[in-house]
């Protein structure tokens, strides 16, 4: 079985890199939406546009070996729009037996600090766009209620250019909703003729990350234990429902949240 490609070649490292992870930075309330959207142009040369930085030292050995897929520029903020994952204790439990388990294929396997599952790539904005793009989202996401799906297959992937593997817990129901709610993200990304969603995307909760492409070590054997671990664990059916209340934007360091029904 060959890994998952997933886009977690920027999204992850910006946040890291940035602001320290997703730790605090309460939400901030989007203006309010717009009554049309006209496609918008690409803007070039703004009066007030930030000027573009200075070379930035990409130093990979700086941030775990984790490499950019685009370079840091000065008015050009990474963003990625996703569902929090508020963990519980329980879930941390899981984490760790499945960790511990996977180490003994990969050493290099470090947990995840923050849960999320991701409803875009991460994709460059001009902070210009920033504030018309939040409100596409806040009207387009308004309409969807609260809903479950169920996170219980363990698999593995890997980012686009297999600088990076993950440990991922996928979707095995509420795939309708989430291609719902992908579908309104998608239609705010083309205002601005930026990349949508993968075609066949394999929704998922990443919970490990090791540098370069270990695929091949965990998948097969380590990847049967881990599902046996998951299957094991007592109440798991119920621990791996989540329920999504709100769906969140971060851009740069700024957090934007848009509440479910």
């Amino acid at each position: 079985m060959r890994a998952a490609l997933v886009g977690y070649s920027s999204s992850e490292e910006e946040e890291e890199e940035e602001d320290g992870g997703r730790r605090g930075g309460g939400a901030q309330e989007p203006p309010p939406a717009s009554a049309s959207r006209p496609r918008l142009p690409v803007p070039a040369g703004l009066p007030g546009d930030p000027e573009p930085e200075e070379a930035v030292n990409d130093d990979s050995s700086r941030h775990g070996g984790r490499v950019r897929r685009f370079p840091h520029e000065r008015g050009s903020w990474a963003t990625h729009v996703y569902l929090p994952y508020s963990v519980q204790e329980e879930f941390l439990e899981l984490l760790e037996l499945l960790v511990s388990r996977a180490r003994t294929y990969v050493a290099s396997l470090a947990a995840m600090e923050e849960f999320h599952l991701s409803l875009s790539q991460c994709v460059v904005l001009r902070y210009h766009w920033i504030d018309p793009f939040v409100r596409s989202l806040k009207e387009r996401l308004a309409p969807f209620h609260r809903f479950f799906c169920v996170a219980d297959q363990v698999k593995v992937y890997t980012n686009e250019n297999k600088t990076r593997t993950f440990i991922g817990l996928e979707v095995s129901a509420g795939h309708f909703q989430l291609l719902e709610l992908v579908s309104e993200v998608d239609r705010a990304l083309e205002e601005f003729d930026l990349p949508t969603f993968y075609k066949d995307p394999s929704f998922h909760i990443s919970l490990a990350w090791c540098v370069g492409d270990m695929s091949g070590r965990l998948e097969g054997q380590c990847l049967r234990e881990l599902q046996d671990i998951v299957d094991g664990f007592e109440d798991a059916a119920l621990l791996l429902r989540l329920q999504w209340d709100q769906v969140r934007c971060k851009s740069g360091n700024k957090y934007f949240s848009f509440p479910l029904r």
